[in-house]
């Protein structure tokens, strides 16, 4: 699949069929993950995959109680959980360089925008997440002190197909030379 047609074809899903989730998948949309781009190279993503059916439904537990993916992390074969080492991206020799502070937000959304577009590239769906309790998820995942839970994504082989949803025109997003201009 080429890059643009994965872009455009993605989608979010919530839905997903028990089949199991052959290895070497998981393994290629884990290493397009490493591969994303980070502040000065510091790869500060660390990501736990949970496949323990008891596990899934904890970590479900911890989402809002309106948030439409708790059914997708218990039913879903996989959930990566994505985690952040705190002082690390947004520093140069220790110190905060960026006025955005820890820049580990930014890392970890480029590398599972990676991992959601290589997993749609293998025929597999995810969802983005991020409506969570994430110290609970931490406690539930026995993440160290300085690391921190950022977003979690089911995996596995979409039950249904999703619709695209609308999209804003470029003419709506975008302008030239200064804020405002079209």
């Amino acid at each position: 699949m080429e890059v643009i047609e994965a872009i455009k074809t993605r989608r979010s899903i919530r839905h997903y069929k028990p089949d199991p989730i052959e290895e070497e998948k998981i393994t290629t949309v884990l290493e397009s993950a490493r591969w994303a781009p980070s502040w000065a190279n510091t790869q500060c993503w660390r990501f736990v995959v949970v496949r323990d059916g008891e596990r899934k439904a904890r970590l479900a537990e911890t989402l809002t109680s309106w948030n439409p993916s708790r059914s997708a992390i218990k039913e879903a074969p996989v959930v990566i959980v994505a985690c952040a080492e705190l002082g690390k991206s947004g520093f140069y020799d220790g110190n905060l360089v960026t006025d955005k502070g820890d820049w580990y937000m930014f890392d970890i959304a480029l590398a599972m925008q990676n991992i959601a577009l290589a997993a749609h590239s293998l025929g597999l769906g995810t969802v983005h997440v991020g409506a969570l309790d994430a110290q609970k998820a931490a406690q539930v995942l026995n993440v160290p002190q300085g690391v921190v839970v950022v977003e979690m994504t089911p995996l596995g082989y979409p039950a249904k197909e999703a619709e695209a949803p609308p999209r804003k025109e470029l003419s709506e997003l975008v302008f030239h030379e200064s804020y405002g201009q079209r």
